[in-house]
């Protein structure tokens, strides 16, 4: 197993301030509080003592003013104004809501900065979801060995989580879209700020949780289909990816396939998982770090720290704007921080640690879990020394005419090479939100041959 340095165990330790829920199964009357002093997600409804953190209201419920329906979502709160500024030289006071990532982004870079905004609880989801996460969370449990969830075929499962298992299960089963496309676009940046843009469509067919799906319709044990098609640049086009994602991975675990359009053949893809590279990052992120974390967790062991008030991205409509092309977000050494919100939320602490007799090139991982959502927000990256290797963000809005807290860019930033990679760039994408009917059939290995010669 790897060594963890003194200064990581140290950070471990900070965990015993948290508050840490009970360890004992959900009962009845923890399931009565969800729509009552909890949000319907299980975050907690109240503010804060201080006033800094709003009560939770129902978030954003329609589209705002200026939206057309496919297309980008203008800024929900274009009339809130920043309240303060951190940069490296003030990072130090407020340390205590920080992560060590976005320490060491402050101290590494001086013209990096968090400009802090008004905390706005604009996460909503569908009634559906709601409804469904109350079901669950009386019958879910953990597969044997924690590397999947059984019981439930929708919702939040583990609404009030008592480990750390539970927790990033709760974020990989939270509610993303049914049926849907989208184009995106991501750039590896070297310590120069020169790039090339990969482009890429999409296909995301949830299983699991589908609003649109009665159960009987939702295929067993599936999270989603996923298909990736990239489009540009000319030497990677036509490569396509199809992956099957199940929601109990000890008894099946995922499958993918990939279709390379010079061989004209399909292949099984068993690396598309754990920390083998990711599709054109250049070897600046695993395959289980796309959307913060993907996939089997039984590599770690998961532990949840507790619950703490941090400065996190939320509310990053500015950053996806489509009167900006990709060259105004994309700067040397991280992303155009002028265009980042950060705000004051409650997160979930979860951290990771590799278990013996595995392997990974993250000995640790330390994820920062949005309460009133479950996504992914932060995330500190630790080598086999124990030491801050990457740190990763993920920006994100409230996809209203869903509605759904949806991430949109998210930046995996490497502190020793200075270079980084941002994925979901949309600024100058017409297919954001795209609803699509599809069968089984349509993402089965045999479809992609058929695809890949159209």
């Amino acid at each position: 197993m790897f060594a963890i340095s003194k200064k990581a165990a140290a950070l471990l330790a900070v965990g015993a301030c948290f508050a840490i829920p009970a360890a004992a199964e959900l009962g009845a009357a923890d399931i009565a509080k969800l729509g009552t002093t909890l949000t319907p997600m299980g975050a907690e409804k109240a503010g804060n003592a201080a006033g800094t953190i709003p009560a939770w209201d129902g978030g954003i419920t329609r589209p705002v003013a200026g939206y057309k329906a496919g297309g980008q979502y203008p800024d929900p709160f274009p009339a809130d104004r920043p309240l303060f500024t951190i940069d490296g030289k003030s990072a130090d006071k407020y340390k205590d809501q920080l992560t060590p990532g976005q320490m060491a982004m402050l101290k590494k870079y001086p013209d990096y900065k968090m400009v802090v905004y008004p905390t706005r609880r604009s996460a909503s989801f569908p009634a559906c979801h709601y409804n469904e996460t109350k079901d669950c969370a009386a019958k879910a449990k953990l597969a044997p060995g924690g590397n999947g969830v059984v019981g439930c075929t929708g919702g939040i499962p583990f609404p009030i989580p008592k480990d750390g298992n539970e927790a990033i299960w709760n974020s990989t089963l939270r509610y993303r879209g049914d049926t849907f496309a989208q184009n995106w676009a991501q750039a590896a940046v070297t310590r120069t700020g020169d790039y090339a843009m990969v482009r890429f469509e999409y296909e995301y067919d949830f299983q699991y949780g589908n609003c649109s799906k009665p159960v009987a319709q939702r295929e067993n044990n599936k999270i989603l289909n996923y298909l990736q098609v990239t489009t540009a640049p000319a030497r990677l086009a036509g490569q396509i990816l199809l992956v099957h994602e199940t929601v109990d991975q000890a008894k099946e675990p995922r499958s993918a396939w990939t279709y390379n359009p010079g061989q004209r053949r399909v292949r099984l893809a068993p690396n598309v998982a754990y920390d083998n590279p990711g599709t054109a990052a250049d070897g600046l992120r695993t395959n289980d770090d796309f959307g913060m974390f993907n996939g089997a967790t039984d590599r770690y062991n998961w532990r949840l720290v507790g619950k703490k008030e941090m400065y996190m991205p939320y509310n990053s409509n500015r950053m996806t704007a489509p009167n900006l092309k990709f060259a105004d977000v994309l700067k040397p050494g991280h992303l155009n921080q002028d265009l980042a919100r950060y705000e004051l939320h409650r997160v979930w602490v979860v951290d990771a640690t590799l278990k013996s007799g595995t392997s990974h090139i993250y000995a640790r991982r330390t994820f920062f879990l949005d309460e009133d959502s479950w996504a992914v927000l932060a995330t500190d990256k630790y080598d086999g020394r124990g030491e801050l290797w990457r740190f990763s963000e993920q920006h994100n809005e409230n996809w209203y005419n869903v509605p759904m807290f949806f991430g949109t860019i998210e930046v995996h930033n490497d502190l020793q090479s200075g270079r980084y990679i941002a994925m979901g760039l949309r600024n100058e994408e017409t297919k954001i939100y795209a609803p699509i009917k599809r069968s089984g059939a349509d993402y089965s290995p045999n479809s992609l041959r058929t695809l890949g010669t159209r």
